[in-house]
């Protein structure tokens, strides 16, 4: 079964991931602390999972490929505990654990993340200095490129300045796609990229992520609205809450469900190209985040 399978991996990443958070004792030893616990809450593991299924796809070690993985994680965990801050979202639970600023202050979470944000290019500085691999420099590149003003922040900036206001629909999907599937992208692009693929191959996997990344949040859209607080591990309404326009308010629940329906089939239509055997996991797993529930 899909989602056993996916558990497991999770597991699996979550155990790998440990080695990349110093575990250091001191006069500052709290921020450790507070960076593993947001690390370390759970989680699908979405990101470093699809880049390690990508960088298989075209044979590579996957050891190169953790370095990466891990760093793209904490850049994800990072923009969460910002996100959860009283001045975005205000957020009190995250996966079903009390977030960041919660249990250890606003001044510490964000600097928690801002510790995340700088061990993330640590972590990936490391690896291209031991190797020297261009593959690695350029990867390193994607993930930067894909987290900063040209990608997740630059999104998370219009979707501040969109709240309370009458948007369009391309607006819309310019938020989704700079805030939610830049990295998501990043993911899959980074582990072709690592792997030494063909220009034609990170292509493939660059619009594969955009739609993925796309059918996902507005899955989130939709859950916000149709799930629980148990099921989600956050609560639920905090759209609502926060005057943010969605799929769901600006079209309908139908409409939205249908549109998450047709980004996945157009994701999966991307790798259509390639070994059946070899990508069905990415199909399944495209088929699997339509059906989620958290």
């Amino acid at each position: 079964m899909l989602k056993t399978t996916l558990e497991r991996k999770a597991i699996e990443i979550s155990e790998r991931l440990k080695a990349y958070i110093p575990n250091i004792k001191g006069y500052d030893e709290i921020i450790y602390e507070a960076m593993s616990y947001s690390y370390f809450a759970g989680g699908k593991r979405l990101r470093p999972l699809l880049m390690l299924t990508a960088s298989q796809l075209f044979n590579c070690d996957e050891e190169e490929v953790y370095p990466f993985a891990a760093a793209l994680e904490m850049i994800h965990t990072y923009s969460l505990i910002h996100d959860d801050l009283p001045a975005m979202d205000n957020d009190d639970y995250r996966r079903g654990k009390l977030t960041n600023h919660k249990v250890y202050g606003e001044d510490m979470a964000i600097l928690a993340g801002d510790g995340l944000l700088n061990l993330a290019y640590e972590t990936m500085s490391l690896a291209c200095m031991k190797t020297e691999k261009r593959e690695q420099i350029k990867a390193m590149h994607v993930i930067a490129e894909s987290a900063g003003t040209r990608g997740m922040i630059g999104g998370q900036v219009v979707d501040i300045l969109s709240e309370g206001k009458i948007i369009s629909i391309d607006q819309l999907t310019y938020i989704h796609e700079k805030k939610t599937s830049k990295l998501i992208q990043a993911a899959l692009v980074a582990g072709a990229v690592l792997a030494g693929a063909s220009e034609k191959d990170i292509c493939n996997m660059e619009e594969f992520g955009l739609k993925l990344g796309l059918a996902f949040q507005i899955q989130d859209d939709i859950l916000d609205v149709t799930s629980t607080m148990e099921q989600l591990g956050k609560p639920i309404g905090s759209d609502e809450k926060n005057q943010k326009k969605t799929y769901v308010t600006m079209v309908g629940l139908e409409p939205a469900m249908e549109k998450v329906h047709s980004l996945t089939m157009e994701a999966i239509a991307c790798l259509d190209g390639y070994p059946a055997e070899r990508v069905q996991f990415l199909k399944d797993l495209a088929y699997y985040l339509i059906y989620r529930t958290n």
